[in-house]
């Protein structure tokens, strides 16, 4: 019995590592198949920021996380701070994902 959940222990650890594995093979850093996972950065364009409702209107390229094509939106923020590093007109990179029900901005930085 000992020596089939040691077995078992083994192959779970295993089939855990295989996407890392691929990734490093297929010559993507670990670090990038881990971030692909989590959401690339988009390109966008800040339209209005709303300070107030703590909202932020990007027009944006495709969202592959998301599954979402390239259009102007209305996004919450993660972190109602980061509203104060752009402004209508900025260009940006950001992440996006679905929380709560809401696709939510969870990084956003300006282009230089």
């Amino acid at each position: 019995m000992k020596k089939l959940n040691t077995v078992l222990l083994l192959a779970a650890a295993m089939a855990a590592s295989i996407p890392a594995f691929a990734a490093t093979q297929a010559g993507a850093p670990i670090e990038m198949a881990e971030g692909a996972a989590a959401g690339d950065m988009v390109d966008g364009e800040i339209r209005k920021v709303d300070m107030e409702a703590k909202k932020i209107t990007i027009k944006h390229g495709e969202i592959k996380n998301l599954d979402m094509p390239g259009m102007t939106m209305v996004f919450q923020v993660k972190d109602p701070a980061m509203l104060d590093k752009v402004k209508a007109g900025d260009k940006v990179k950001f992440k996006a994902e679905k929380a709560g029900g809401a696709i939510v901005v969870t990084e956003i930085a300006p282009v230089k």
